[in-house]
């Protein structure tokens, strides 16, 4: 079933990604000469839940889709962080949260047949503001903090709308962690 890889070079390469084409072959012998895999850092999620039981919800701008959308808090890893450390940097810059008990809550893979990015989400509880958000200039991110029926909610009419966040999400609400 494995794919041999024939030869591979870079199509595009910028700070945030790099598009690699493959020439590979299939075990039938059909050789693919352009099968473009995206290259990122893998990312995190994080399912914030503050001293009082309210879920942090984070809303921005996503040019993407050119939509707004409701998200949980997120970011990249950066090159020598582990997920963990990723997880609490991105809670503490974004919402000025941090403290609680911390506990991974499974990887998900966005694109497992052309990007190599894993999603890791973490579950936070008992996180407590000590600081305002420390966001980057281009970031513009309201927060909002709600009852878990209310993440099931914006789940069933699709307001949260990326599938690495709905995914552990739902797992979350079917678990009623």
């Amino acid at each position: 079933m494995k794919w041999k890889l024939l030869k591979s070079t870079y199509a595009f390469v910028c700070p945030w990604l790099r598009v690699r084409k493959d020439h590979i072959e299939q075990p039938s012998g059909l050789e693919l000469d352009d099968f473009y895999i995206v290259e990122t850092l893998d990312w995190v999620n994080v399912i914030a839940i503050t001293e009082d039981g309210k879920n942090i919800l984070e809303e921005q701008y996503r040019h993407g889709i050119q939509k707004v959308c409701i998200e949980l808090p997120a970011g990249c890893v950066d090159q020598g962080e582990t997920p963990l450390e990723a997880a609490k940097r991105e809670l503490l810059e974004e919402t000025g949260y941090t403290g609680g008990e911390w506990f991974p809550f499974g990887e998900y893979a966005p694109n497992t047949s052309g990007m190599t990015a894993i999603c890791h989400t973490f579950i936070a509880k008992g996180v407590k503001k000590i600081s305002n958000q420390h966001l980057e200039m281009s970031e513009d991110i309201r927060i909002h903090l709600v009852e878990q029926d209310t993440i099931k909610e914006l789940l069933e009419n699709n307001s949260i709308t990326e599938a690495v966040m709905q995914a552990p999400l739902w797992r979350y609400i079917a678990n009623n962690i």
